[in-house]
């Protein structure tokens, strides 16, 4: 794959990010992912103490190789209780980039940039786009509505191509990338490079039990679903029997509660809270209560694989 803008700005072999996955994402992820030539990242929201996270920072300043890179997302509205010490940790050991997502990101660019790190923002309209690139940002990373979690709600052509064609800032496609013919496909739309993060759900190295790589080999394209049950905003899962058995619908007690101003911020934290443990049980231990996310570029992958093979695989 030829040089893009990405790989100009990080330093990386080819245009490619492991994108950052709740519960997913760990050290070795990224280790892997620099020492095969791409991007590694990191929700911080995967550490639950400031402390763990400087340490992280450590191990993997430690394993950065030439052609690789790192960094950490981090979510930038108020229900993030933790979001301003992650940022001072971030600026004071130092990293090359951060994703934000879920609010505004002009505080992150503020200080990353004065500590010399990068900023992407998470995007999924022109207007959001628009304003980002104002603050500062140094990329827009184009959430379409093929990318696994919270995703947006335009095609890949449509949305890379109405922000290249109104942004000055290079545009980084998320979603629907399981092989390498789907990259071309999105370089080709006049993306800089994207971000995948399904087809590492089923490595080796990544944090979660056997059951949910498993899955992700088993299921495909059309067994992702839209669940509203797990962070009160709809959001992909696989179509699993306990998934259809609880529904994907939220409760008539939400969708009430949810039209009262006042109480509908404390109603998504609940729900938030409740979703967010459920899928934690779900990744990190056996149980029915499958409840695992992931996103339609999953069709691609037959077999659990080290990182460094499904990046080959993505690239060759």
């Amino acid at each position: 794959m030829s040089s893009t803008k990405l790989t100009q700005l990080l330093h990386i072999k080819y245009p490619i990010i492991q994108a950052p996955m709740f519960l997913v994402s760990n050290v070795a992820m990224v280790r892997e992912a620099m020492h095969a030539g791409i991007a590694g990242c990191i929700p911080a929201l995967n550490y639950r103490t400031l402390d763990e996270l400087r340490a992280a920072i450590k191990d993997l300043k430690k394993a950065k190789v030439e052609g690789g890179s790192f960094g950490f997302n981090l979510i930038v509205n108020k229900s993030n209780l933790k979001y301003k010490g992650q940022l001072e940790v971030l600026c004071e050991e130092g990293c090359d980039f951060i994703i934000t997502s879920l609010g505004s990101p002009e505080e992150t660019i503020n200080q990353a940039h004065a500590a010399g790190i990068k900023v992407f923002c998470d995007v999924t309209d022109l207007k959001f786009a628009k304003k980002v690139e104002a603050l500062g940002a140094d990329a827009a990373i184009a959430v379409n509505n093929e990318a696994g979690g919270h995703r947006g709600n335009l095609s890949p052509e449509k949305l890379i191509k109405l922000l290249t064609e109104n942004l000055s800032i290079p545009v980084i496609s998320a979603g629907g990338v399981g092989c390498k013919a789907d990259i071309e496909k999105m370089l080709s739309f006049g993306a800089e490079g994207v971000s995948v993060g399904s087809p590492f759900i089923a490595s080796v190295e990544a944090g979660v039990t056997d059951e949910y790589k498993q899955a992700c080999v088993d299921y495909g394209a059309d067994d992702i679903i839209m669940t509203e049950r797990i962070s009160g905003t709809p959001c992909t899962v696989i179509n699993t029997p306990y998934v259809q058995k609880i529904g994907t619908k939220a409760t008539w007690l939400e969708n009430m509660l949810n039209k009262n101003r006042k109480l509908k911020k404390w109603v998504k934290m609940v729900r938030f809270s409740i979703g967010m443990k459920a899928t934690e049980k779900a990744a990190k231990k056996a149980t029915y209560k499958t409840v695992w996310v992931a996103g339609p570029s999953i069709e691609h992958t037959k077999e659990i694989l080290p990182v460094k093979a499904i990046v080959s695989n993505l690239v060759n």
